[in-house]
C-alpha cells in the first residue's frame, strides 16, 4: 500500500446549515487522489456531523472535534455517539483544550487510548505554546506529548498526529 497522507477541514464554528452544505458542496467537487494515497477527513462542529455524512461524498470520511475519555456521564461527545453515528474519526488534544481547559498530556493520552478502544480512528493533536517555542523546548513538549499517547497504545495504525 502506498504512503497515506491526512488532510482535514477548516470549519466556521458558529455555520449555520446553508454555509455547511456549500462548503461540503465545495469539497464534494474537489479532485484528490485516490484514498490509498489521499485520505480526506473533515471535522465540522457536532451538530452538523450527521449532516455533513449525509451529503459528503462516500471517498472521504468525517471527525468528531472531541470525544470524553470514558463511558458514559453527561457529557455531550462520547465515542459511543461518534460510532452509533458511523463517525469513524475523532480529533483529540487540541491546543484550546490543552491551554483554555488544562487538559493534561496524560488526559490526552486517555482520551487516544480510550477513542481507539472503541473502534475510533484519532487525529491526535501535539505542538507547543508560543511561549515554550521562543524557550526552545519545542521538541522536549512535543516529545513529551507523543509519549503520552504512545504509553497507551500497542500500534499506530488508526493514529495520526497532527
Amino acid at each position: 500500500m502506498g504512503r497515506k497522507f491526512f488532510v482535514s477541514g477548516n470549519w466556521k464554528c458558529n455555520g449555520t446549515t446553508a454555509e455547511v452544505k456549500k462548503i461540503v458542496t465545495t469539497l464534494n467537487e474537489a479532485e484528490v487522489p485516490s484514498e490509498d494515497i489521499v485520505e480526506v477527513v473533515e471535522s465540522p462542529p457536532f451538530v452538523f456531523l450527521a449532516f455533513v455524512k449525509s451529503l459528503l461524498r462516500s471517498d472521504f470520511h468525517v471527525a468528531a472535534q472531541n470525544c470524553w475519555v470514558r463511558k458514559g456521564g453527561a457529557f455531550t461527545e462520547s465515542a459511543e455517539m461518534l460510532v452509533n453515528l458511523g463517525i469513524p474519526w475523532v480529533i483529540v488534544g487540541h491546543s484550546e483544550r490543552r491551554l483554555i481547559l488544562n487538559e493534561s498530556t496524560q488526559f490526552v493520552g486517555d482520551k487516544v487510548a480510550y477513542a481507539l478502544s472503541q473502534g475510533l480512528k484519532v487525529i491526535a493533536c501535539v505542538r507547543e505554546t508560543l511561549e515554550q517555542r521562543e524557550s526552545g523546548s519545542t521538541v522536549a513538549v512535543v516529545a513529551a506529548q507523543t509519549k503520552a499517547i504512545a504509553s497507551t497504545l500497542s500500534s499506530w495504525e488508526n493514529i495520526v498526529l497532527a
